[in-house]
């Protein structure tokens, strides 16, 4: 009875984490979408621009406008900061103070036609860590099991595309998404939460190219991954035995839209909107896989959260033949309301402000820089549900109760190269 109880206050906590984990992947709460120098750069407004190399992890399509292969090399540093007011005091969130994020894509051309592309991202990244004691609800001698501690995931995304030149002005593009969740760490006071897992997925994309304008669309399929772990209890919560479960971890559908026009040979501006499908969050269903009969059902975990929007402008200024610079601003919508509101995601409205430059060196060589800076809203999160409605859930009560601000640095090189 007392192995029941504890895997169904493990499972609770990881299903709750998994479910939240993979709300990072989109639109906000610690959303990931920089694909590129060139996407950090542009606020990720890229995906109508058939010029850059580092517009084809956000458009393949565009694989098809350029006229030899190519590959671009990027790394990311990311600099989180993260903090809550609680009836306790102020706390920061004490993650990584730097994560660093690779970017590659490679094209190959094989004629007039056709060509391949290979790209690797991370698209979902998500750390926190809060200190026992940050919420004084999950912090008594019953309930300790039940606080979040470090909360962590990382999932690279590999894309195979190839893409189709229809005519001199339309492209289209097809391929694979293949996901890997590496690592997945969802602790509490008394509990170490760890998991792997993959799933397979698949993308379109459209290019349309006239005069001064064009089009852009890209669409990523949804994922299920099903995320394999074990909960480590440690004493006094148990006799420390791991108890191996299963859990959906969901990435949400992608679609971006875009329109780019270029003003004089100089000067162009796009303007995006990508819409994630976060409604696919309704319930997260955790099942025993060992120890307890498999398939039990130890616990669900209700996210309910909203498909978003986000809106971005970039803006490329060519200064000079082999100089060009690059401003961005992007809007993004949170997913996460208020009824299931958790504070290992403290989601929130934010907004992106980016600069970039790129410099052209010889033999089809070039430079690139990029920097970001987001900002999240206030969130004052006061919740009139009592913790324990939800049973051992704390998911959008009084138990997260508490002012979070948050706002991150990003800043990338990369280099680039057209074989030609």
């Amino acid at each position: 009875m007392q192995a029941r109880s504890l895997a169904h206050a493990v499972a609770t906590c990881f299903g709750a984490a998994i479910t939240l984990a993979a709300n990072s992947v989109a639109a906000s709460g610690f959303a990931i979408p920089e694909n590129s120098i060139a996407g950090l750069g542009l606020s990720n407004a890229l995906v109508a621009n058939p010029d850059e190399l580092g517009a084809l992890t956000y458009n393949p399509a565009a694989m098809a406008f350029h006229d030899a292969s190519s590959m671009t090399l990027g790394l990311m540093g990311v600099a989180p900061d993260l903090s809550v007011k609680t009836a306790s005091g102020a706390h920061d969130s004490k993650g990584k103070d730097l994560i660093a994020i690779p970017t590659f894509f490679g094209a190959l051309r094989i004629n007039d036609t056709w060509s391949l592309g290979l790209g690797v991202t991370a698209p979902f990244g998500l750390e926190t860590k809060w200190q026992p004691g940050t919420f004084p609800a999950l912090s008594q001698p019953t309930t300790q099991a039940l606080h979040p501690t470090l909360s962590k995931l990382e999932l690279v995304d590999i894309a195979a595309t190839a893409s189709y030149r229809i005519n001199q002005n339309a492209s289209v593009a097809a391929g694979i998404d293949y996901y890997t969740a590496n690592k997945l760490n969802f602790n509490t006071s008394l509990i170490d939460i760890q998991g792997t897992g993959d799933d397979w997925g698949w993308n379109l994309a459209f290019l349309y190219n006239v005069d001064r304008w064009s089009f852009g669309l890209s669409y990523h399929s949804d994922a299920k991954i099903i995320a394999e772990g074990k909960f480590q209890p440690f004493p006094p919560a148990g006799p420390g035995t791991p108890i191996p479960a299963k859990a959906n971890l969901d990435i949400p559908w992608r679609l971006q839209l875009g329109a780019r026009y270029e003003f004089t040979d100089t000067v162009a501006l796009e303007f995006d909107i990508t819409r994630t499908g976060w409604s696919k969050f309704k319930q997260i269903e955790v099942k025993a896989d060992g120890i307890l009969p498999s398939g039990t059902v130890l616990t669900t975990s209700t996210n309910d959260w909203d498909d978003t929007n986000a809106y971005r402008l970039g803006l490329t200024y060519q200064v000079h033949p082999k100089t060009q610079l690059r401003f961005g601003y992007s809007y993004d919508e949170t997913p996460q309301g208020d009824d299931h509101f958790s504070a290992r995601i403290p989601g929130a409205d934010r907004q992106l402000f980016s600069v970039g430059v790129d410099y052209a060196l010889e033999d089809g060589w070039g430079l690139e820089a990029g920097y970001m800076y987001v900002r999240f809203k206030d969130r004052n999160f006061q919740s009139a549900v009592p913790f324990g409605t939800y049973g051992t859930d704390p998911n959008g009560t009084d138990a997260y109760d508490g002012k979070y601000s948050a706002h991150v640095n990003l800043f990338g090189l990369g280099i680039r190269k057209s074989f030609l």
